[in-house]
């Protein structure tokens, strides 16, 4: 190698340099790599609520059998959920545990199928168990298996992650969580896909011989963020041959700093025997203003109509308008205060001893402790 005399000073600190690096490396002593247990965290919260129901129903329960996952009992301080996660980051193998307990975990579990080693009592603890592997595939194909959250919906299980206290009837409608395998990729920082293979809609137990299958498109921007998620499968018990179609679109814009608007649309359809077939269609509207870092107004109005009884217990119309205060006096405490109305075109609602309305109003006072 041919250097020149100008650069020769240059050349021989740099290679004196390179090898006091060299030697200053092997005579640091090794970090002991670290164990599987050096990144599991634990973090969990409880969430109670009282909630004044003007229907005063002898049941003490608001909303229709199946739904209700938050303030389902009605002019009585409750337990709405109480929960633990245990997570360890897929680096490339991880795992994510969720227990559960209140009547809202009550409610999420009411549809799981009977059996001596499946049903409501068996899995009403568990929201999320599951495995997870980062596989070295292109930008990184992430696979995880087991009980985890549904790709479907606007609002999440948790109500600390929503803007309202009680989550709106597309959301309670359309499945929390799901058992199965699926495999997430992203293709760039924008766009981001999902596949899954579970046993059912809403049930970890399975139902029928079949398997369902689901599907998420999502983009992330800097102000909008959306995805398109499907399921499609067959629901029915004992029944492999009939399914169920599901679209939900969902969509986050937001407007100024402090200004967030959002949008769901579900479309459903649940074919029947004899040539038959129950549709529905549910319409969301969402917006949150943050005051500063600690008081928010967030506003909810919906539409769903289930004219064939496809989802919801009857056929009806569901209407419902959310107002929701909230304030986060520190960081580890959420106060949500919340007024809402429900209108049904049938008497679903619960009304003192032993009627019924088309109406409920809430009125709701929760508080979330995070730690």
């Amino acid at each position: 190698m041919y250097v020149r005399r100008d650069n020769l000073a240059l050349y021989v600190a740099a290679v004196l340099l390179l090898v006091t690096a060299v030697s200053r490396a092997q005579e640091a002593p090794a970090q002991p790599a670290s164990k599987w247990y050096d990144r599991v965290s634990v973090h969990g919260f409880l969430d109670g609520y009282y909630a004044w129901n003007d229907n005063s129903p002898r049941s003490h329960e608001s909303f229709i059998p199946g739904t209700g996952t938050t303030a389902k009992r009605a002019n009585e301080l409750n337990l709405n959920l109480a929960a633990i996660d245990i997570v360890s980051d897929p680096k490339p193998v991880g795992f994510h545990l969720s227990l559960v307990a209140g009547n809202g975990a009550d409610v999420v579990h009411a549809g799981e199928p009977k059996g001596t080693a499946i049903g409501k009592d068996v899995y009403r603890h568990i929201y999320q168990a599951s495995l997870s592997y980062n596989a070295p595939i292109g930008k990184g194909l992430l696979i995880e298996a087991g009980v985890y959250p549904s790709h479907i919906g606007y609002e999440a299980f948790y109500s600390k992650d929503n803007w309202s206290y009680t989550r709106g009837w597309l959301t309670d409608l359309s499945p929390f969580y799901q058992t199965g395998v699926k495999a997430s990729y992203s293709f760039n920082s924008h766009w981001s896909g999902q596949f899954h293979v579970m046993n059912g809609w809403q049930i970890i137990g399975e139902n029928n011989n079949g398997k369902s299958v689901g599907t998420q498109i999502a983009y992330a921007g800097d102000r909008l963020s959306a995805s398109f998620n499907t399921f499609a499968g067959p629901e029915l018990a004992n029944d492999s041959k009939h399914l169920r179609m599901f679209g939900d679109l969902v969509a986050t814009w937001k407007a100024t700093a402090k200004l967030s608007l959002g949008a769901s649309i579900d479309r459903g359809r649940q074919a029947l025997p004899d040539d038959a077939a129950a549709n529905w269609l549910g319409v969301a509207g969402y917006a949150h203003y943050a005051i500063d870092n600690h008081r928010a107004f967030a506003v909810r109005i919906e539409r769903f109509r289930d004219p064939d009884n496809g989802i919801s217990g009857t056929g009806q119309t569901l209407s419902e308008a959310t107002l929701t205060y909230e304030l986060r006096p520190v960081d580890n405490l959420i106060l949500k205060f919340e007024g809402r109305h429900d209108h049904s075109t049938a008497n679903v609602f619960g009304r003192g001893t032993d009627r019924t309305s088309p109406n409920q109003t809430l009125i709701v006072i929760s508080a979330v402790a995070v730690f």
